[in-house]
């Protein structure tokens, strides 16, 4: 459906803050709907959704340290430790000393680990694309490169 030169969507106004609280509430609600098939496949595995976090960050960036840690997480170093200690016992990290600092634990996903990660990325695009067959191929394009441009602004202010 292309849109002709009266339509809306040609119309190139700023969202005004009706239409940005409107655009929060969907948001919240796709969260809800996202998070609530997310805590079920969590809760299975006996995973907090900020022990997910931590396990999803290992498994895209590699090894990290406890420090690292601790920052992304916004936890102290004992929160940080009891995090990964809890992850360790179910089976889902594995702590190492660092080959060039002695001093320096690592922590990676273990396989256990990467299966649990892999299944709820798997559940979540099943879901996506659920939604994404409600969308016109252009439209499915928007909405990717909409995000896109998001993911690129939370990782340039997550540093």
């Amino acid at each position: 459906m292309t849109p002709t030169e009266d339509h809306p969507l040609n119309q190139l106004n700023p969202l005004n803050l009706g239409e940005v609280d409107a655009l929060a509430e969907i948001i919240m609600v796709m969260q809800r709907r996202f998070l609530s098939s997310l805590m079920g496949e969590l809760a299975r595995g006996k995973v907090s959704f900020p022990q997910f976090f931590l396990l999803g960050h290992l498994c895209s960036q590699g090894p990290s340290g406890m420090s690292c840690i601790a920052s992304l997480m916004d936890h102290s170093m004992p929160a940080a430790t009891g995090l990964v200690q809890r992850l360790e016992k179910l089976g889902y990290v594995k702590r190492s000393k660092d080959k060039d600092d002695q001093r320096k634990v690592l922590v990676q996903t273990t396989p256990k680990g990467i299966r649990l990660v892999e299944g709820v990325r798997t559940e979540m695009a099943t879901n996506l694309a659920k939604v994404m067959d409600l969308l016109e191929p252009a439209e499915q394009r928007s909405w990717l490169n909409i995000y896109r441009k998001i993911h690129a602004y939370c990782e340039s202010n997550h540093r």
